[in-house]
């Protein structure tokens, strides 16, 4: 006779409870997206800074006689085309690269630095003998 008065109180309390738990929403389980953490909403930002980034340290550059004006010039207008061409490529492929464009991406950036660092180079003071 207990075992049936607690079995009916339990089944009740339940049937009480079902429809409040329904109208709560799920607990988060870790796997949504968080706000802030969005890589593609902001790949346009930080393309922007970067290429900001490059241009202060061109400026610096030629501030210290490392480069001229006109080198300065040619390599921001190029990583400017370079970004202009991934952005393309980006829109076109839906929002995603390809490995194979990912890949000559890389390599035309590689290239641009090094492109860089050459001319910099050229024109590093050399340590005085002592």
């Amino acid at each position: 006779m207990r075992l049936n008065l607690a079995l009916s109180a339990a089944v009740a309390s339940l049937l009480f409870s079902a429809p409040v738990l329904a109208q709560q929403p799920a607990a988060p389980t870790g796997h949504e997206e968080h706000p802030g953490k969005h890589k593609g909403k902001n790949r346009d930002e930080r393309m922007l800074r970067k290429l900001e980034r490059m241009e202060h340290r061109l400026t610096r550059a030629v501030e210290r006689g490392r480069l001229t004006q006109q080198q300065a010039d040619a390599f921001l207008t190029e990583a400017r085309q370079l970004r202009d061409d991934a952005r393309a490529q980006l829109q076109a492929g839906g929002g995603q690269f390809t490995e194979e464009q990912k890949q000559q991406l890389r390599e035309r950036k590689q290239a641009l630095r090094e492109k860089i660092h050459a001319a910099m180079k050229a024109t590093q003071p050399q340590p005085q003998p002592q």
